[in-house]
């Protein structure tokens, strides 16, 4: 590279900001030499300013808004714009891409925004801010483009590897293909390092532990720093005599300064005096004008009260204007004790059945930033870090303070109120028992970019009083989730935790597990699922765990990491990834008659310098064949927790012992060992559905569900592994379901069965894939209604495995059929039996968009407006009409208004007689927490009221009072049927 200038971008909730340095021939950094980019931005109409902090926000302007109707505006005037017109402001794009839940790379910002407005994805908006970030360096110094340069982009430490591959996503996208990545925490404390160098044994002296602290717009980063005598060998600076090791990162935290936004925009909505809450554009707004207020009253030398006007709706803008005044002493108040009360060491973040939501994003449920720091403290404090003997004492807790942090580094513009900081130390200083020094920070806006400098240039060795900085390596450990075969008299089988990269791992340095063999088939999708924690443990690469006994490391569960694995070489020479689920090719079906390849690797995972997970299976015969994994991003992780043994974790292992026969990495059933008696049950099916010639009678084909019980246990017992075996072996038997009608229909409904709900197993897209290949092909006895039916059956089952794309097919399929419903009901035709199947299936279609579900279900409510119509046909206008999906992204709902008609209508019924209504009316009035989803309180009272007077199962009533998730049993209802064991579809 042909690199003139070392730059740091801090790609902020709040603000973006570029620093950068002049690289100069490889010579001593001098204290002038971090500078900050001035970012030209639009600041009013028609005027252009550049400046330091370009805040990361967009709004998209209506048509004809704006001169020269730009499709969007980037900054400052973009924050005002938003401020004054609602339901525009593309926001808090950071905290999205750290949001499992939804599909991160789908359109749905700004979250809630109207019919008519344009909506871009998290990568994208992040993306846009780059490409400014890439405008205004290209225009300062065009003969040095910013992709040629030395780039370091921040992240928050504890983002997780989809977070961090989403951001890189982000940045390839606007033209910024090379850099690296760095915790925000370490950031901003070799800021501090740097400013400080020349004294720096002296303001540090006495200090043994240092806590960097960094609340920003939307997230809590803590980061826990030994300090450390120097021994010989250990890279510190001559003349420093330290050595800097972060010894713990935080979980990640959706808490910062959006979170006191919007406890002010609650406590200013309660002074409004409306009768309902405020509809989330305008309350979207609300926060806005809060974040401005907040900023004045917090600010050295504020003023007493700021006041806060909110325009009125429609054509009366102005006639119903209001104004609230908030004095700075309750703003200090509710955040201060709010979001930091001064309380013991021994407090805790407190536990709700359901978490906050707002604007679709799922905060934490306790805002209480002081006790979160407790849990994370507590640990070091009982565990202490080995140090050298002057740090032993102090360390193991015996010496004064504890094991407490003696300083702290508070960074984030949070911190510049001067009452949050100060209520930050003293809470750690009653903890400690002793006063704990504040690290001085003169701009904590910044920081975090001018350190992302002071850390690259450390690294290049260009601050030599430095040493290589603060050391640690990885701040999690990261472990493969396997599933051990299950024993006679067992339904599952053991899951169990290996662990592939130890925390403290230094980057860069590769980790093979060579004491590990396993077994992988080429030619095939591969899918691992890797867990991570950022718990201190000291556990061994290589080592076997039970999952169970990983429960206290508050494991989370990563992005699969999945490929099509080629059996010959690839352009290079090595081994190629041929796909990756949801991309072209991936996923082909394999047909009987294909052989498989099956190669016996070792794992290698590396913490890359770039700052992502890299995890690669090397050929034990010829350590040069590689198979490099990819993350898969796209949609979100599987649900599930991560300790559930069989929740959308699960990797299937075959003896994993010491000198045990190799274990099969695929992901998926190999044929063996899932349950005892598989082979009986194999054979089973390959007396109906084998190549055998002598037909099985009808009676047999008829009864296979009973023959597969008889050996495997009731059905509602099949654990996970067990039944994509089962799916497995259909499939492999698939072309002779045509063998009568008797053999398709058992065929699809069995098949359906094992694959339900499409989700939740390793290589389950692998399977749907293969599965849609069906669907152009249709039925082979279409006179016969029962076929019909469990064809139906099939794809409801399978439904939360499909993509949009793919659900909007059946949809139009379905529609095909509706639409002459009335002939075939006439006429007896054999389709018409398969009426109230057709419905369940498009109310299950919870991956289309919210507009084609409304159109859905407004065809469904004018046939229930007819006599006899069938009741359960409530049932589905509830799964359509639901404010919380199954498995769909929370941005596919059906508009509320839409919802709120269809409820309506329901309250008008006598639930005692339509039981139905009384759920479907329960599913559309629960609360999400999220005022863009939820109906207003008065008819969420309405529908509590007829719930209580119809006796309906309490459950039904907390749903629609509190946020809450899905019992067993109406989760069931929900679904139309039970899921696997241990497999939970939560809405987000």
């Amino acid at each position: 590279m042909s690199a003139r200038y070392t730059v740091g971008i801090d790609l902020g909730t709040s603000h973006t900001v570029v620093a950068y340095a002049a690289i100069d021939g490889g010579r001593p950094a001098s204290d002038a030499a971090v500078h900050l980019l001035p970012i030209p931005q639009a600041v009013g109409p028609g005027e252009v300013a550049a400046e330091p902090l370009l805040p990361s926000v967009r709004y998209h302007p209506a048509p004809g808004e704006l001169p020269g109707d730009p499709p969007f505006v980037v900054g400052r005037y973009a924050r005002e714009l938003g401020a004054a017109v609602p339901g525009r402001l593309v926001a808090s794009a950071k905290s999205w891409l750290s949001h499992p839940g939804v599909d991160r790379t789908a359109a749905i910002l700004p979250w809630g925004a109207a019919e008519g407005v344009a909506r871009v994805s998290p990568v994208v908006a992040s993306a846009s801010y780059l490409a400014q970030v890439v405008a205004a360096w290209a225009a300062r110094f065009p003969e040095a483009p910013l992709a040629q340069q030395d780039l370091v982009l921040t992240v928050p430490a504890s983002f997780d590897e989809g977070a961090r591959a989403l951001t890189l996503a982000a940045a390839h996208s606007a033209g910024l293909p090379r850099l690296r990545l760095l915790e925000e925490p370490q950031a901003a404390f070799h800021d501090w390092l740097l400013r400080h160098r020349e004294g720096l044994a002296a303001a540090l002296e006495g200090v043994h532990r240092v806590l960097v602290c960094d609340v920003g717009g939307g997230t809590t980063d803590l980061t826990l720093i030994q300090v450390e005598s120097a021994r010989a060998g250990e890279g510190a600076g001559p003349g420093v005599g330290l050595t800097l090791t972060r010894i713990g990162v935080g979980d990640h935290l959706m808490l910062g300064g959006d979170n006191m936004d919007l406890a002010l925009a609650h406590l200013v909505e309660r002074r409004l005096g409306g009768s309902s809450p405020l509809p989330a554009a305008r309350f979207s707004q609300l926060v806005q004008r809060c974040r401005v207020a907040k900023e004045q009253l917090l600010a050295a030398g504020a003023p007493a009260e700021a006041a806060i006007t909110l325009l009125g709706g429609g054509s009366r803008l102005i006639g119903q204007a209001q104004t609230v005044l908030l004095q700075r002493e309750e703003v200090e108040r509710v955040l201060v004790d709010g979001f930091m009360p001064r309380e013991g060491a021994d407090t805790r973040p407190q536990k709700r059945r359901g978490a906050l939501v707002e604007f679709g994003l799922p905060y934490p449920a306790d805002a209480a930033i002081t006790r979160h720091l407790a849990a994370f403290l507590a640990g070091f404090v009982t565990s202490g870090a080995a140090g050298d003997e002057a740090n032993a004492e102090h360390a193991s807790g015996k010496g004064q303070g504890g094991g407490w942090p003696d300083a702290v580094l508070l960074n984030g513009g949070v911190f510049r109120a001067t009452a949050l900081a100060q209520r930050l130390q003293d809470t750690l200083a009653d903890w400690r028992g002793a006063p704990v020094q504040c690290l001085h920070n003169d701009a904590p806006d910044v920081a975090v970019a001018r350190g992302a400098v002071a850390w690259a240039l450390v690294r290049a060795q260009r601050v030599p009083s430095l040493g290589l900085g603060v050391g640690g390596g990885s701040p999690r450990s990261y472990f493969l989730r396997l599933d051990d075969a299950a024993t006679p008299g067992q339904t599952s089988a053991r899951a169990r935790a290996l662990c592939v990269l130890p925390r403290g791992t230094a980057e860069g340095s590769p980790v093979l597990l060579a004491e590990r063999t396993f077994a992988l088939r080429l030619g095939e999708a591969v899918q691992f699922h890797l867990l991570s924690t950022v718990a201190d443990t000291p556990w061994q690469a290589g080592q076997l765990l039970d999952l169970a006994e990983l429960q206290a490391a508050r494991l989370v569960p990563l992005p699969a990491l999945s490929a099509v694995l080629a059996a010959g070489p690839g352009p290079s020479g090595a081994e190629g990834v041929l796909g990756a689920p949801g991309t072209a090719g991936a996923g082909a079906p394999r047909g009987p008659s294909r052989a498989r390849q099956t190669v016996q690797v070792r794992l290698l995972t590396t913490m890359t310098e770039v700052g992502t997970l890299e995890m690669q299976c090397v050929a034990c015969d010829d350590p040069d064949r590689r198979w490099l994994l990819a993350f898969q991003l796209r949609g979100g992780a599987a649900p599930g927790e991560a300790g559930d043994a069989t929740a959308g974790q699960a990797v299937a292992g075959e003896g994993l012992e010491a000198g045990a026969a190799p274990t099969a990495l695929n992901g998926g059933p190999s044929g063996g060992g899932v349950h005892p008696r598989l082979g009986a049950a194999m054979a089973q099916i390959d007396r109906i559905y084998g190549p055998s010639t002598t037909q099985a009678e009808p009676r047999e084909v008829r009864q296979l569900r009973t023959a597969l019980e008889q050996q495997l246990g009731k059905r509602e017992t099949w654990s996970l592994p067990l039944l994509r075996a089962l799916f497995d072996a259909l499939w492999e038997r698939a072309r002779r379901r045509r063998r009568s009608a008797e053999h398709e229909r058992v065929w699809c409904n069995l098949a359906g069965y094992c694959l339900r709900p499409g989700l939740g197993a390793p290589l389950d897209a692998q399977r749907i894939d293969r599965l849609w290949t069906l669907f152009p092909q249709g039925i082979q006895f279409a006179k016969d209604s029962s076929v019909w039916s469990d064809w139906w059956l099939l794809w409801r089952r399978c439904a939360a495995g499909l993509d949009e794309a793919r659900q909007l097919q059946l949809l139009e399929s379905l529609a095909g059929q509706l639409e002459d419903i009335d002939v075939a009901l006439r006429t007896k035709a054999p389709v018409a039996s398969s009426y109230d199947d057709m419905v369940r299936l498009a109310a299950a279609l919870e991956q289309i968009n919210g507009q084609h579900r409304a159109d859905t279900g407004r065809w469904l409510f004018e046939r229930l407006q007819r006599p006899g119509e069938k009741p359960h046909a409530w049932w589905a206008l509830g799964r359509i009409g639901a404010r919380v999906p199954l498995h769909g992204s929370a941005h596919t709902v059906v508009p509320t208004e839409v919802a709120l008609g269809w409820l309506q209508a329901l309250l008008q019924l006598d639930w005692r007689v339509v039981e139905p209504a009384a759920f479907a009316a329960a599913q559309i009035a629960r609360l999400s927490g999220d005022r863009a989803r939820d109906l207003p309180p008065e008819v969420r009272d309405q529908v509590v009221a007829r719930l209580l007077a119809a006796k309906a199962p309490p459950s039904w009533t907390a749903m629609v009072r509190e946020v809450v998730a899905l019992d067993e049993a109406d989760q069931r209802r929900s679904f139309g049927e039970g899921l696997p064991p241990g497999l939970s579809l939560l809405g987000h």
